[in-house]
């Protein structure tokens, strides 16, 4: 499966403030989704941002909600349990794939992935850019994600993924992103 621009959806599960801070490897994560955001604005691909429950979890960083549409709230731990987001999986033209980065791998991204490839559609998880607050459940989340046919793969190649070629007219800009 390759990745497609005009076919992907890139979710941004639940990064919020207070699950940062919790979580060891969060501030890496909230870099690359920075990049895949900047990188699927630049080439129009959509996006959609999910916070859980932010009474409790508080919200997305200001810089990383800037770049995507509204967050939608939820609080199953799969996205696709929110109305919203299972709306937006359906909508036509109805994505191959959805990319998956966010908190925690072995929760809401876990159940995302299950949840999707349920339905039929393609998933690859930015395993730089999904994180646990525990290794073990976290390296345990993606090897239980690959088995079921979940892709795994990096930031770096989705995004190069989507330019296809170093000609693309925005290759300079996402090349800058890589490199920042």
């Amino acid at each position: 499966m390759r990745l497609d621009p005009a076919t992907t959806l890139v979710a941004f599960v639940d990064i919020q403030e207070r699950l940062i801070t919790a979580i060891p490897a969060a501030p890496g994560v909230l870099t690359r989704a920075l990049r895949l955001a900047s990188a699927s604005r630049l080439l129009e691909i959509r996006a959609a941002l999910t916070e859980q429950y932010p009474k409790g979890l508080g919200p997305t960083p200001p810089e990383l909600a800037s770049l995507l549409p509204p967050a939608l709230t939820k609080t199953a731990f799969s996205c696709c349990g929110c109305d919203a987001f299972a709306s937006l999986v359906d909508a036509s033209p109805r994505p191959h794939a959805v990319v998956l980065c966010g908190l925690e791998t072995h929760v809401c991204i876990a159940q995302t992935a299950l949840d999707l490839l349920g339905r039929g559609l393609g998933v690859v998880i930015a395993a730089d850019a999904v994180a646990s607050r525990h290794a073990l459940d976290h390296d345990i989340g993606l090897r239980r994600l690959e088995s079921a046919g979940a892709v795994l793969t990096t930031t770096e190649a989705i995004l190069f993924e989507w330019l296809r070629d170093a000609s693309h007219p925005h290759f300079k800009a996402v090349q800058k992103l890589v490199l920042e």
